[in-house]
């Protein structure tokens, strides 16, 4: 029997939204305030979606403190209070839309969960903003 839990964590990051290609008059019409060269802050709302086989012994479908965990360290410490384009080497050659930090997010996790398992990553910008990794 298969079930889906969620995992809800927080982290707060700058960045700066940004196309090295393009002029500095095209960054502003594409991205507006979102390209500020002094970057901007965002409070992040990341939501785990995983879903898989019920274990008949334990009850869960995964451990929630250990999947925590794993968001802990190596989402939240790589990302929490950083500058995404300055801090974080996933950053260096992507720009840090919201729809990119969700799909690095998900590559990350992707190698540390198990196959076996559906995985998806939400992820709000604001409370009106998100990204969903992979798409249905």
């Amino acid at each position: 029997m298969k079930a889906t839990i969620y995992r809800k964590e927080h982290f707060n990051a700058a960045h700066r939204l940004y196309n090295p290609n393009w002029t500095e008059e095209k960054n502003k019409e594409v991205f507006g305030k979102c390209n500020n060269p002094n970057f901007h802050g965002h409070n992040y709302e990341l939501i785990l979606q995983l879903t898989g086989e019920i274990d008949p012994e334990t009850g869960y479908v995964h451990d929630t403190k250990k999947l925590s965990e794993l968001i802990r360290t190596n989402i939240i410490e790589k990302f929490d209070h950083k500058n995404l384009n300055l801090d974080v080497e996933e950053f260096k050659n992507h720009n840090p839309t919201v729809e990119n930090i969700a799909v690095i997010i998900w590559n990350i996790l992707r190698e540390k969960i198990r196959d076996e398992y559906i995985l998806k990553v939400i992820l709000y910008e604001t409370e009106r903003n998100y990204a969903e990794y992979p798409h249905a």
